[in-house]
């Protein structure tokens, strides 16, 4: 009977924590942003962050090529960068597509298009239900912290920063070890067959948000030169260029390679990121004004 009790006070203690974690979800959940622990935890809070902030007028969407372009570097106010280390550009244009509302302007990365879809993350943002059930209090007194301690930089701030940035020399760094790994892996490939296949889905899905009232274009962010002719990059290029042939479908980014540096042969560094985000949002603005 002693046994029984105790396992009834564990029980019922369980129960009203939980239950107290759940209020705390209701109170706080929403306004506080939880800090990422792994990759994946990055991937949700920057979905997270779409559904439940208010709708902006341009989306990025690609892989960790586009995911290197913060959103800090952008000019544009009400710009969200959705793209996904280590995922599809593909994923992200369908959650998009699933919400009730949709961006003025859709950009979309061609430059990673094998990769598969993650159907996971698809159905848990097309539910809308992305918010955690129960509130994580470790994990919300460390973000409470670090966003006393870390009180965002005001735009002014920011531009300071970057302007500093982009004024100093490219980066000397040797990455032919990085690139001619890179290199290899990419001539081995052949992603013909996946690549076809999400193109096809990107042409259905562009159809779709277009008929909403939503407008697509498609970019390409560059290479390091050795990695732009590889067999991956090349069968991409090719067959993209296939299925969208109109120019009018695309993003023209011009920059100054000179100027680019890529740390593992295929990822800006930061100093080229905000060179590349700063010529986007130069063809962006004359995209808006031939319309």
């Amino acid at each position: 009977m002693s046994a029984v009790r105790w396992l009834i006070k564990c029980g019922a203690g369980a129960a009203i924590v939980l239950t107290a974690c759940g209020f705390a979800t209701v109170r706080f959940g929403s306004g506080l942003q939880m800090p990422a622990t792994t990759t994946r935890d990055g991937t949700l809070i920057t979905l997270s962050r779409y559904l439940r902030e208010p709708l902006p007028d341009v989306v990025l969407l690609g892989s960790s090529i586009t995911f290197r372009l913060k959103e800090e570097y952008f000019a544009t106010p009400k710009l969200r960068n959705l793209a996904l280390a280590g995922g599809s550009p593909l994923t992200g244009l369908e959650i998009v597509a699933s919400q009730p509302q949709l961006p003025g302007l859709i950009l979309v990365e061609a430059n990673v298009l094998a990769r598969q879809t993650d159907a996971a993350l698809v159905e848990r943002y097309s539910r809308g239900d992305a918010e955690p059930l129960f509130f994580r209090p470790v994990r919300a007194a460390v973000a409470a912290y670090e966003q006393q301690l870390h009180t965002p930089l005001t735009h002014e701030q920011v531009a300071l920063e970057l302007r500093r940035l982009v004024g100093q020399p490219p980066s000397d760094f040797d990455n032919r070890i990085y690139a001619d790994r890179a290199l290899q892996q990419l001539n081995a490939e052949d992603p013909t067959d996946a690549v076809r296949l999400n193109a096809k889905r990107i042409g259905e899905l562009i159809r779709i948000v277009e008929q909403r009232g939503a407008r697509v274009l498609l970019f390409e962010l560059p290479y390091f030169e050795p990695i732009e002719g590889s067999r991956h990059a090349a069968i991409t290029r090719e067959i993209i260029h296939a299925a969208f042939p109109d120019s009018n479908r695309w993003l023209s980014i011009e920059v100054n390679r000179s100027e680019l540096r890529w740390a593992d042969g295929v990822h800006l560094d930061e100093r080229s990121a905000v060179i590349v985000a700063q010529a986007m949002e130069r063809a962006l603005a004359l995209a808006r004004a031939a319309q």
